[in-house]
């Protein structure tokens, strides 16, 4: 008998390892790379099981308060640090304030599957009543717009008010997100893509892609320290965030036409040079279907009003507590201090024909 190995076997095993030495490799970084995120970026706050579900939160008291409480819901890609940043220093002693992590993002769990804008709503209304908060001003960056509008119509007891920052609660055309969310869902393969690819690329491409979130305005030099944004990079959250990303459109066919039944007061601040929502559909949108609400349009701001406007967003919650406040003569101010603000290199603002916009 021939001791010789079969040159077809040979070919096969040396296929095999090109192919799989840089799985395994990607497999170890993504190890290492997750337990530095994490190390990086502890816990800011506390955690509560409401639901079976570990929610990471901070809750940030105020006894002699001027305003109603105030509830923070981030959107894609980000966890609480993303609005407490900006936003509590504005409001300490102010308002009694509630941030928290959405399932599946920053250190928050998560059940296994999707988890709905309704699902999402439901466990926020949980942790208020476990923290003793009342009917509170609803606050929802982004995807957490879509969020803010389920809590409005599920919980309108809870809802004192309602302010949209950047939201992305209706139809736009085609329904596509990032090819890499829905490469994401797929089975097995997705897993396999955010267990090896997802932690190197996103480390490599995180910057420049957050700068064209905040275009045409500028990044602050320390957002991604202080938001925490890395935290996403981990598998876990990754496949969390594309989950909730590759389901908003289904969430927003199915019920956008709901939201004439939302009754608290709303604000609706976007700016006309967004790179990542629609502005002309969801921002429009909102304002046409919600009864009692008031469009905020501020030009050259891009989708991040949170960070760039917080004394716009602020003066937004003191009207919807009953305050009187001038909201547009502000957003001209606002246009005024931006104005010369422009846009990175690949970075352009998201915009829709007329033609589409007639059958939103």
């Amino acid at each position: 008998m021939s001791n010789s190995l079969n040159p077809l076997s040979v070919t096969v095993a040396a296929l095999l390892l090109v192919t799989l030495a840089p799985l395994v490799l990607l497999a170890g970084f993504t190890r290492v790379n997750t337990w530095l995120i994490g190390f990086r970026n502890p816990p800011a706050g506390s955690f509560a099981n409401v639901g079976g579900v570990s929610l990471h939160h901070v809750h940030v008291s105020a006894q002699d308060s001027d305003l109603p409480p105030v509830v923070f819901i981030h959107g894609a890609s980000a966890n609480l640090n993303d609005q407490l940043a900006p936003m509590q220093p504005l409001l300490q002693g102010r308002a009694e304030m509630l941030f928290l992590d959405r399932p599946g993002l920053g250190w928050s769990g998560r059940a296994k599957g999707h988890v709905s804008q309704y699902e999402q709503a439901a466990l926020i209304a949980g942790l208020m009543d476990r923290l003793g908060i009342g009917p509170a001003i609803i606050v929802g960056h982004s995807f957490g717009g879509s969020i803010a509008a389920a809590f409005a119509l599920d919980f309108p007891e809870k809802t004192k008010g309602l302010l949209f920052l950047s939201a992305a609660t209706h139809p736009w055309p085609g329904g596509k997100t990032s090819w890499y969310y829905s490469v994401t869902r797929i089975p097995v393969i997705g897993w396999l893509f955010s267990e090896t690819v997802v932690g190197l690329a996103g480390l490599i491409q995180m910057r420049g892609a957050t700068k064209c979130v905040f275009a045409p305005n500028m990044m602050p030099e320390d957002y991604l320290r202080r938001a925490q944004i890395p935290l996403v990079l981990r598998p876990r959250a990754f496949r969390a965030n594309a989950a909730d990303v590759e389901g908003l459109y289904r969430f927003a066919l199915e019920n956008a036409s709901r939201y004439p039944e939302i009754i608290a007061p709303a604000v609706v601040i976007s700016g006309d040079a967004d790179t990542v929502v629609y502005e002309e559909i969801h921002s429009i949108g909102l304002v046409r279907d919600i009864p009692d609400a008031e469009l905020v349009w501020v030009r050259n701001l891009g989708h991040k009003p949170d960070w760039i406007t917080p004394d716009l967003a602020v003066a937004a919650i003191e009207k919807l507590a009953g305050l009187p406040r001038d909201l547009q003569a502000m957003a001209r101010a606002v246009e005024a201090r931006i104005a010369d603000d422009r846009f990175s290199p690949g970075c352009e603002p998201t915009s829709v024909p007329d033609r589409e916009l007639a059958g939103i």
